[in-house]
């Protein structure tokens, strides 16, 4: 029984790709109707990208937690639809059905509207990857507040950031979370974030760790007597069931925030309908979705990945999706492979960042695996290299699993480019075709599209897409100039990815990486500028530049040069501190692989620092460093290279 929906050929990729080109409002309004509206729109697409402005089903009405839940508890209602393995392989495991899971959304449901909260109000959420967080999550959606989920690594100071600028006055976390053999501290990190804030009114606090945290009084509550005492109301009112709010197609859902080439992260909005309907279609294709199988997104909740094929894809599918709170390496480097296992677990997600770092462990982890029950898999986050696809394919998927590897951007909501699994064509490395509705176009710094092909036949430009679909983002939180300028300005009537890309002549596309000041470091996106600001932060610095360089782990490494007014202590020390003071001002995923103090940056006279030139340098490519003579000081550039 596969979905009225599902690519099932090579032929019918093409007869529907072109369909959803030609005929757009007739393909996707066929798709929509599969789904449960409360009304049925009036228009399915009105679209213009200099404003931008997109609208997908204009005039419907909906919630997508009567999608995702409600529309599967007649013939679903004892399936799993998350199975939680915990970060401690000896704790028990929670499986959450899908009547289990109707009733904790609207007990959760319940909590938030006893704390005030309402429809439209934003919701920040930091938790570690339990149950829970899918539960507020989806309380949120079901009462039409707008959540922002925070990831877990960000420090107080990101944190304080993000609260401030989507005016949040909610806030759900943990007493401490779980990764490896790390406590996190969660509760107390909120507290320092909420010094000085007077927006915030309440925050719900569910306890993990048991770690002591600080109760302020008439500000935090705890989960667990929130959700008894909303239990109770429940129950005196003779219903585990609280109404979804009617959402209009266009109302926000969530808010995500995300690295761009300046400094602050912009808080990307994606709507309510054309989200759901592109996170579902997209699962159900790319993964080739059946009924019954269980899928294992690796991702955490606090990545967009994690929204969309962790939670909204696979549950509006129906599906039954594993949550991990640990980390891959953690007991040892076959946790992974013993999660397959233990759920028989069909359909593997995970970024070759992780790939890369359970390669390096040799065969010795896989020892005494079966993972027969794999039979897709797929990456995510980065543009994988053919080394670790090659692994992947025979190590993992013994040579019988298609893999698919997805393209897209926090921006994007859900899979744009990919191969669908075991139906079109796959290509080492590369994401090959784009999905039915999207269409990708390469073009030079002009924003002319680029159509000469190299020696090779391959096209290579700046990745842009030509029109919207489903899932685009509809603006940038608080400031929509922002979202114009970053993503529709650079050209003309286009979407801009930020990407670079090649086309082969078979029309399949590779991503090549980042065109702007934007590293992917272990698939996930970090501003240099924001790197930049972070260390600049530090008393003893005077100005910092950072680049990327390639890093056999991350995929890209952090390199950063530094100068400083004196060494505090020794430069040993000035290194440590400023990756403290990184740490927190961003967060330590965005600490600096190598440090590098020099007494001068490379400038033009217009006093831009000329990144190219440190970019080669971080590289190792120091034999064609183009021309230094430009430069305000070109002295620079020998000691540059020699203290490398």
């Amino acid at each position: 029984m596969h979905h009225p929906y599902q690519i099932r050929s090579l032929e019918q990729y093409h007869t529907d790709y072109k369909r959803s080109i030609e005929d757009s409002e007739g393909f996707w309004s066929n798709i929509a109707e599969q789904f449960v509206w409360k009304k049925k729109w009036d228009k399915v697409l009105q679209w213009n990208f200099n404003e931008p402005r997109v609208r997908w089903f204009e005039g419907a009405q909906l919630n997508i937690t009567e999608n995702c839940i409600d529309r599967h508890l007649a013939d679903k209602g004892d399936q799993p639809a998350i199975i939680w393995e915990p970060n401690d392989p000896s704790d028990r495991t929670r499986v959450v059905t899908y009547n289990i899971l109707h009733k904790r959304v609207c007990q959760f449901a319940q909590v938030l509207i006893n704390n005030g909260v309402k429809k439209g109000d934003r919701v920040c959420i930091y938790m570690g990857m339990v149950p829970e967080l899918a539960y507020a999550v989806l309380g949120c959606a079901r009462i039409g507040a707008i959540h922002s989920v925070i990831f877990g690594g960000f420090s107080a100071q990101s944190i304080a950031d993000r609260l401030a600028d989507a005016k949040a006055e909610f806030i759900i976390t943990c007493d401490g979370a779980y990764r490896g053999a790390k406590d996190i501290p969660l509760k107390s990190v909120i507290d320092d974030a909420l010094v000085g804030n007077t927006t915030v009114k309440r925050v719900i606090v569910y306890t993990r760790t048991r770690t002591p945290v600080s109760m302020i009084k008439g500000r935090d509550v705890w989960w667990e007597e929130e959700m008894e005492h909303a239990a109770l109301q429940l129950e005196q009112a003779g219903s585990v069931h609280v109404p979804a709010v009617a959402m209009e197609a266009e109302d926000p859902l969530f808010i995500l925030y995300t690295s761009g080439s300046t400094g602050k992260p912009k808080g990307v909005v994606h709507s309510s309908a054309g989200y759901m309907l592109w996170t579902n279609y997209t699962f159900i294709n790319v993964f080739q979705y059946q009924p019954g199988q269980v899928h294992f997104c690796t991702a955490d909740i606090g990545w967009i990945t994690g929204h969309s094929y962790i939670l909204y894809g696979p549950l509006s599918a129906g599906a039954t999706s594993v949550m991990f709170e640990g980390i891959p390496t953690w007991p040892d480097a076959g946790r992974f492979w013993d999660i397959v296992d233990k759920y028989k677990v069909n359909i593997l997600y995970t970024a070759p960042t992780a790939i890369r770092s359970l390669m390096g462990f040799g065969m010795q982890p896989l020892e005494g695996k079966e993972l027969s029950s794999l039979q897709v898999l797929g990456t995510v986050g980065e543009p994988i290299n053919e080394e670790a696809w090659h692994w992947y394919d025979e190590h993992i998927g013994k040579k019988r699993c298609p893999i698919v590897d997805t393209w897209w951007q926090t921006e994007t909501g859900g899979v744009l480019i990919s191969n669908l699994a075991g139906i079109t064509p796959a290509k080492a490395a590369w994401a090959t075709l784009p999905l039915p509705g999207v269409q990708p176009m390469l073009v030079d710094e002009n924003g002319k599209q680029v159509t000469e092909r190299d020696e090779q036949g391959l096209i290579k430009g700046n990745l842009c897409i030509k029109t919207p679909w489903p899932s685009i983002l509809r603006t940038t939180y608080g400031d929509h100039e922002r979202c114009r300028q970053n993503y529709f300005a650079t050209y003309e009537n286009l979407y801009f990815t930020g990407d670079g890309a090649l086309q082969d002549e078979q029309g399949n596309f590779r991503i090549t990486g980042r065109v702007d000041d934007v590293l992917n470091v272990s698939g996930h996106r970090i501003g240099t500028a924001e790197v930049e600001n972070a260390i600049n932060a530090h008393a003893g610095v005077v100005e910092s530049a950072v680049v990327g360089y390639p890093h056999d782990i991350k995929g890209q490494g952090i390199y950063a040069y530094v100068i400083v007014s004196h060494f505090h202590q020794d430069a040993e020390q000035t290194r440590k501190d400023i990756l403290q003071t990184v740490t927190r001002v961003i967060g330590p995923i965005a600490k600096p692989d190598k440090i590098q103090f020099v007494s001068g940056l490379p400038k033009t006279r217009s006093g831009k620092i000329m990144r190219r030139i440190l970019r080669k340098i971080a590289e190792g490519e120091t034999s064609n460093l183009g021309d230094t003579t430009t430069l305000l000081d070109p002295g620079v550039v020998e000691e540059i290279l020699k203290g490398v």
